[in-house]
This record gives C-alpha cells, structure tokens and sequence, in this order.
C-alpha cells in the first residue's frame, strides 16, 4: 500500500515494476509469515483464555449472564473499533512498532487485572487489551497477503496457516490455564499469561527488526517523501457480502463460546473440564483451519461454506442434547466446523479488493467481525437470562444458517472476476 512501511522489502510495492512486486524473496515471505503466526497464536490465545474466566468471573462477582456476555463484549468491541485506526497508524510508524506495541498492551491488561482481582479494574484491562488486540488482525494478515502478493495459491495457503497458527493459540492458552487453576488462582495465572506475553512482544520485536536502509535516508540524510495515498473508494458488493458472511459466522462463533462454558457447567464439568473441552474445540479449529482451505480448492467455496455451517448448527443442537461426556467427544468435530469456515471467508478478501487497498480491506472485514463478536455475547446473553441457555444456544444454531444465502453472493462475484 502506498506510504506503508513494508517488512517484507526496504522498498514499497509502488517503487518496483510490477512483476518485482509480485516476486518477494523466499527467505523474507518465510519471515513475514513466520512473524505474523507468532502474533497471531499469542493474540488468539490471550484473546479466547476470556472464556474460561467468564464463569471464575460471575461466580465471584455475581454477575448476569448478560453482564457476564458484555465483559467479552468490552474487549472484543474495544478490538474491533480501532482495527482500521491500526492501519492508520501503521503507516506513520510502521507494522513493527503497532504489531509488538499491541502484544505489549494485551500482556499488560492480564497483568494488571491478575494483580488487581477487583471488577472495575478488570473491566478496563479488558478495554486495554482489546485496544492492543486491534493491531493484530488487519496488520498480520497484510503482512502475509504482501509477502505472497501474485501466488494465489501460495497466498490461500500462507494466510491459512497464519490462521491455523491462531488457533494453536486459542488451544494451548486456554488449556494451559485451565490446568494452571487447579493449583493457583485466577489472578496468578493471569499474571503468567501477562509474562509471557511480554516475552512475545520481545520475539516479535527480533522477528520484524527492520532491514538496514540503503541510500540518503541510511546517512541520516531525508527519506524520500510517501506518494500520496490511493484515494478512498467504496467497497464493491463482492466484499460487502462477504463481510457480512462473515458477520455471521463471527457472531455464531463468539456467541456459542460465550455460553458454551455454562453448558458444559451444567453437565457437571467444573474449570478444568471446561479448560479440556475449549482445548478440544480449539483443536479441532486449527485442523479445520487447514482442511476448509483444502476443500474450498475441491468443491468450491459455496459447497464448503454450506456443509461447515450446516455441520456447525447440527454441533450445535448435538451439544445440547449429549451427556457431558457425548459433548466432550464431539468438541473436536464441532471446532473443525465452527472455525474452519472463517479461513475460507478471510482467503477470498485479497481476490476482491485491489492491492493497494488491501490493509484498509482487511481491517473492515476484520472491524465487521469482530464488531459481531463484541455485540453476539450480549444479545444471546439477554435471550439467555430471558428464556434461558439452551433455548439461546438454539437461537445461535438457527443464526448460522444465515450464512448459506450470502455466500452464494460472494461466489456469483468471484464467478465475475474468474476467481471461482
């Protein structure tokens, strides 16, 4: 993008011919991606550790099962408001500095609010670490989209592993806690998970150590000014639609994880189960983060997307009518459906939109998602304390479907540009 400080080269795409642009060196494309997997697992996983907590959280508290949904909601929202902010400010400072200042921000928040232990500071940890949690997503995956930019294949492939990457975080944080408290308290495991995320930030911060400049700017001499900037355009229908695929997807997504800790409670598992049963889950998502993008290049991403979602609302209602250990079996299956589908959504945003928009492109996809996330934990939280847990899971199971007809929208648009 124009103005935007590339890790993956000295120089911006704008500054090169064409096919230079679209020809990054092997060593620095395994670089770009190694780094924004590494970003990806420690954000995804101190993101997801929320759920675990929230039960800790309401016993403790007393809280609604509504206020208990908005604490997810605070970060989450908080996260999704300034992922395209991020972007803004990725252009004066560079990736580098907005991606390691985020984890720094999010491993300061679980400090903060393990040292404290009180609900107030806790709710604005949880604002702080959704504020560094924003920088993640848009930024990453650009990273990774520019430094396969040209490879299609190639780029389907590292943006699936950058997400599987995610979800080895989302398995081994949550699990990791989960074991870590049936010895010690929540605030203590807060305060290791803040540890080591700082101990992130450090790796990140070697990861995307800049290349030495060349020319008048290595002399301290001036840079060479930013070409201005492309001017804003509107988004096409093709990526509206899949925003909004993707909408609903995050929504389902967030608002199931949300309660599905208080199911799983009522069936008799205490925190560890729980922590056994999201780890599972998470499991099963990192797998499906890899299997969806091997099924969307066989059948299409129609055909995918509609048997990950039909699979996920049949999960869904399997959940709720298992016995504890019925739902602990089916959590891997249910994780490869719920989370498989996201990676086939965010793999079709570079093929509509054109290059020079793709960091603004990523962070409103992101900022609708997320956005959905920050606002499903409330709504089916309200339909919770209303007509209670199980008639708001179904809920959930039905919200899903939404996604069926939406989807045809993208693949006729990707059908237009010859994509699908």
């Amino acid at each position: 993008m124009p103005g935007m400080v590339s890790i993956a080269s000295p120089n911006t795409a704008s500054d090169k011919p064409l096919h230079q642009a679209h020809t990054p060196m092997p060593a620095e494309a395994r670089r770009s991606l190694l780094a924004a997997s590494v970003a990806h697992a420690v954000h995804d996983g101190m993101t997801d550790l929320i759920y675990v907590l929230l039960p800790l959280w309401q016993s403790q508290f007393g809280l609604s099962l509504a206020f208990t949904g908005a604490l997810r909601g605070l970060y989450a929202a908080c996260m999704a408001g300034f992922q395209v902010p991020a972007t803004r400010l990725a252009r004066r400072w560079g990736r580098p500095a907005l991606l390691v200042g985020g984890t720094v921000l999010v491993a300061l928040a679980y400090l903060v609010a393990g040292l404290s232990g009180a609900l107030p500071v806790v709710c604005g940890a949880l604002l702080l670490g959704g504020l560094g949690a924003s920088t993640q997503h848009p930024l990453a995956s650009a990273l990774v989209a520019d430094a396969y930019a040209g490879h299609r294949v190639q780029a389907r492939r590292a943006l699936a592993s950058y997400n599987f990457a995610g979800d080895l975080g989302k398995t081994a944080v949550p699990a990791g806690v989960g074991a870590l408290l049936m010895w010690l308290s929540w605030q203590h495991s807060l305060i290791a998970v803040g540890l080591l995320g700082l101990g992130a930030a450090a790796g990140l911060a070697w990861l995307l150590r800049a290349p030495p400049l060349q020319g008048a700017a290595a002399d301290g001499g001036p840079a060479q000014p930013a070409p201005p900037q492309a001017p804003v355009q509107p988004p096409t229908w093709g990526f509206t639609a899949l925003a909004a695929t993707g909408v609903v997807d995050s929504g389902t997504r967030m608002g199931f994880l949300t309660f599905l800790p208080f199911v799983l409670s009522a069936k008799g598992a205490g925190a560890a189960g729980t922590g056994l049963a999201l780890g599972l889950l998470f499991v099963g998502g990192a797998l499906g983060k890899l299997l969806c993008a091997v099924l969307e290049r066989h059948l299409g991403l129609l055909r995918t997307v509609w048997l990950t979602e039909g699979a996920t609302a049949l999960c869904i209602v399997g959940t709720l009518l298992l016995p504890w250990w019925g739902a602990l079996t089916l959590m891997p299956l249910l994780g490869l459906m719920l989370n498989g589908t996201s990676s086939v959504l965010y793999g079709c945003v570079p093929d509509l939109v054109p290059p020079e928009r793709r960091d603004r492109a990523f962070a409103l996809y992101y900022t609708a998602t997320i956005g959905a996330g920050a606002i499903a934990p409330s709504l089916f939280g309200w339909l919770g304390d209303q007509w209670g847990v199980a008639p708001a899971m179904q809920a959930v199971a039905g919200f899903v479907l939404l996604t069926l007809p939406l989807t045809w929208v993208v693949r006729q648009a990707l059908a237009g540009q010859g994509r699908d």
